[in-house]
């Protein structure tokens, strides 16, 4: 399972061993003035449409869907586990520049294990209400 983790001005995904392969990433880094929105929800393997580049079972999605019309998620969902789903704000993030990786992505969604306390972690750096 991906690990969140947020500091005072970043999120950051960082992604197991088997999930960077698919992800074709180890980690990814947001400035949360990137984050537009964060919602919990309760089944986040339904949150990913779209043509991908991943994996894809029943029970997991990992990789990025939304590949050729958009939008862009990066993924790292499992059935039967809540998660959150992350909006993201390039230009408010300052775009591919000072974002880095996260100007691939309009969206992340990924299963967590608090998902509510995250989402209150994220809202506070954001100064945004959960």
């Amino acid at each position: 399972m991906a690990v969140v983790k947020v500091t005072k001005d970043r999120l950051t995904v960082e992604f197991s061993g088997r999930e960077s392969m698919w992800a074709r990433m180890d980690s990814v880094t947001v400035p949360l003035a990137a984050v537009r929105e964060v919602r919990c929800v309760d089944r986040p393997l339904r949150e990913a449409r779209g043509a991908r580049k991943g994996y894809q079972s029943a029970f997991t999605k990992i990789g990025v869907w939304g590949v050729f019309t958009g939008p862009r998620q990066l993924v790292s969902a499992r059935r039967g586990e809540p998660g959150l789903h992350i909006r993201l704000d390039k230009a408010a993030g300052g775009g591919a520049g000072e974002c880095g990786e996260c100007g691939e992505f309009d969206e992340i969604i990924v299963s967590v294990a608090d998902p509510a306390g995250l989402a209150k972690q994220i809202a506070h750096g954001t100064g945004k209400a959960a």
